[in-house]
């Protein structure tokens, strides 16, 4: 399971402050079709599929964001957002993931999707 840092409660709107706030589970997203073809929308989707990719590629790995950073010569931060699909990567950061992780990293580009995996190498 994915661990997600929490914020003490100066960091919240002072509407949220000392109130309840529920998580809320979504089985789905209904997006418009005009967002699809925003180009800022497939920007988005690519990045959060690297983010999962590298996510789940370091987990099965058993390493923490901390030895991630490490191998990458990445701040612990620059990992994070990485995995949040805050990132938009060079090709030379790519490779560099790829190394880190001990695996070839296959991406499919199409025009409205990107699947990202990280394959692992033969042992």
């Amino acid at each position: 399971m994915r661990t997600v840092a929490r914020l003490g409660s100066d960091h919240l709107p002072p509407d949220v402050r000392g109130g309840t706030v529920s998580a809320g589970h979504h089985t789905s997203w209904s997006v418009p079709e005009e967002h699809r073809a925003d180009p800022a929308y497939v920007e988005a989707g690519a990045a959060i599929a690297l983010g999962q990719a590298v996510y789940d590629r370091r987990t099965a790995l058993g390493i923490d964001q901390v030895s991630l950073a490490e191998r990458t010569g990445l701040t612990v931060q620059d990992v994070d957002r990485l995995e949040g699909g805050g990132t938009t990567p060079t090709l030379p950061l790519l490779r560099t993931l790829a190394r880190a992780l001990d695996a070839k990293l296959d991406v499919s580009i199409d025009t409205e999707e990107t699947h990202v995996s990280f394959i692992p190498h033969a042992a």
